[in-house]
């Protein structure tokens, strides 16, 4: 047998789980992430998605076998933002129920059948074609088990979301009393976006015949409602899903996701940190998707020039007209602004004393995860939800606006700027920041809760391997 055979003779014996992601950048880290994993410990891995992607940053992404095929975008001309997102998730739908049984067909007449398929929770209908190609199907959910256990309860009808406005506050098992503007904004602006708020309800639908449940998440973390949550299903917590050498470094050079759908300037920014002192730049990031109102970028901008600190602000291309000439010249000694940024390498470095955030899942937990003190500008979406989380229960952050407030105030960016860069409130958030960075580290290590379920997981794949 040839070089070339026995290789491929290797690849065909190793069982083999597909992976397809939600077509957003926050959805395809943690899933990316959980592959390197995977193939860490011998799995063959396949990722299916509907975006283009170019992984190659680090020895285990470039194991993963890309398949992809596209879906139409609807036109936006003339259309609701919001009806164009229902139509796009039609044609989300519709393309993988057709396109995915034969992908898996595929592997199987190469050789390498697919033992599990590991969706992303908000793409139930996956779990159909499971069905019919007679494999296990494995939930995967990128957003925390709180806001998971908020929807499922409205899934229930025991939280009705036509009379949650005439609620103070909203206590549910397993979870701290949420005031309404806790809740995930679906919830507390119903009418919003209705096709989300159903696509989030429909992460539910069939979900008894699944496998089980994996959550990005810790058990220290959300061990209260990951309890509550394994007494309905199979709850597997695998996470934080952040590159190896930001954590346990047991997977060697891998220090980024493998991925990005922006480009980010990292030169620029950690050579322009390596010239700060320690813990003395704010860095400032509203993810991916932020789209923030003129008047909420002035306040935002004249807010930290005012703090007197160094910062960093991501500022997307289509954002940066928002930004005054002004502003941007009597920034410039003090501030940088790029396009994008590598995240983890700017959270990591020394010069950074804090994070004002968004909250979005993954940025939440890689703050975390680095012992960075937050300042929390919650948008939509979970971002509330993970605000409160921060800000009351783990207490490593302060909240940059007041719910009680319906405008953000440049006093109230500088004020938080300042507690979270000096004083007593400082020390508290820093503290408490440093004690769940060690929890992270400890359960990706080996041994530790995320770590042993990965394994638990990886021995059913063997034994399901070996048993067909």
């Amino acid at each position: 047998m040839s070089r070339g055979e026995n290789e491929e003779a290797l690849i065909s014996s190793k069982p083999h789980i597909m992976l397809i992601s939600f077509p957003l950048q926050g959805h395809l880290n943690p899933m990316v992430q959980f592959s390197k994993r995977l193939i860490s410990r011998g799995i063959k891995v396949t990722l299916v998605t509907t975006t283009s992607l170019d992984i190659s940053s680090h020895a285990d992404s470039s194991s993963i076998t890309i398949e992809h095929f596209q879906v139409d975008r609807p036109s936006t001309e003339g259309r609701s933002s919001s009806d164009a997102i229902d139509e796009y998730l039609s044609l989300l739908e519709t393309s993988i129920t057709r396109n995915l049984p034969g992908v898996i067909e595929k592997q199987k007449a190469n050789g390498c059948p697919v033992k599990f398929l590991i969706y992303d929770a908000l793409m139930p209908y996956a779990l159909d074609v499971c069905d019919k190609a007679g494999i296990q199907g494995v939930a995967f959910v990128t957003h925390s088990s709180a806001v998971f256990a908020i929807y499922y309860h409205v899934y229930q009808r025991a939280l009705d979301i036509d009379l949650l406005d005439e609620l103070s506050s909203v206590t549910l098992p397993s979870l701290p009393v949420l005031g309404f503007k806790d809740l995930p904004s679906y919830l507390s602006n119903v009418g919003s976006y209705p096709g989300l708020l159903t696509l989030c309800m429909s992460q539910f639908r069939g979900l008894e015949k699944a496998y089980g449940l994996m959550f990005n998440t810790f058990e220290k973390l959300e061990g209260e409602v990951v309890n509550w949550l394994s007494s309905k299903w199979k709850i597997m917590t695998i996470g934080p899903s952040v590159p190896s050498m930001f954590l346990d470094k047991r997977l060697a050079d891998d220090r980024d996701y493998g991925l990005s759908l922006f480009k980010p300037d990292g030169d620029a920014c950690i050579k322009w940190l390596d010239g700060k002192d320690s813990d003395s730049v704010v860095y400032v990031s509203f993810g991916s998707l932020a789209n923030l109102e003129q008047d909420y970028m002035d306040e935002i901008a004249w807010g930290l020039l005012d703090s007197k600190c160094s910062f960093i602000w991501v500022v997307r291309d289509t954002e940066k007209s928002k930004l005054s000439e002004k502003f941007v010249e009597e920034s410039a000694d003090r501030g940088l602004i790029v396009n994008w940024s590598p995240q983890l390498e700017v959270l990591a470095h020394k010069a950074v004393g804090s994070f004002m955030t968004h909250c979005g899942w993954n940025s939440t937990l890689e703050a975390l995860s680095l012992g960075v003190p937050m300042m929390v500008v919650p948008q939509w979406t979970d971002q509330t939800t993970n605000a409160k989380y921060i800000v009351d229960v783990w207490q490593t952050g302060v909240r940059v606006k007041a719910h009680d407030k319906e405008k953000i105030t440049r006093e109230d960016v500088t004020k938080s700027v300042k507690d979270v860069m000096e004083g007593t409130k400082r020390e508290e958030l820093k503290a408490n920041a440093l004690k769940f960075k060690e929890m992270a580290l400890e359960a990706m290590s080996e041994g530790g809760s995320s770590d042993k379920n990965i394994d638990d997981f990886i021995a059913e794949i063997v034994t399901s391997s070996t048993s067909t």
